[in-house]
C-alpha cells in the first residue's frame, strides 16, 4: 500500500514535469526557428498550446503505470466512502 500512498501526487507531479519538458523542447525549437513563431504577442500562447498537444499523448503512454496506481488509490477511497454511507443509512433506517 505504501507505493500507492502518494499515487495521485506522484502522477500529478510527473504530468506537470512532462508538460514543462515539452514546453522547453517546443521553446527551444521555436528559438532556433525549426517551428514557426506566432504573430506578435501570441507566441507564448502558441507555444503553450503546442506543449499541451505534445504532452497529452505522451503522458497517456508514458504514465500508464502511475495513472493505474492513482485510479486504484481513488477506487479504494470511493469504496470506503460508499461503505460508510451504507452503514449510516442502515443506522438511520433502524432508528425509524
Amino acid at each position: 500500500m505504501s507505493s500507492h500512498k502518494f499515487a495521485t501526487l506522484r502522477y500529478t507531479a510527473l504530468r506537470i514535469g512532462l508538460f514543462v519538458a515539452s514546453f522547453a523542447v517546443v521553446w527551444a525549437l521555436a528559438y532556433v526557428h525549426v517551428i514557426p513563431l506566432a504573430v506578435g504577442a501570441s507566441n507564448t500562447v502558441w507555444l503553450l498550446l503546442l506543449a499541451i498537444v505534445i504532452s497529452a499523448p505522451l503522458s497517456f503512454v508514458l504514465l500508464r503505470k502511475q495513472r493505474d496506481a492513482m485510479s486504484e488509490q481513488i477506487a479504494v477511497k470511493v469504496d470506503r466512502q460508499r461503505e460508510r454511507l451504507a452503514a449510516n443509512a442502515g443506522q438511520e433506517d433502524s432508528l425509524r
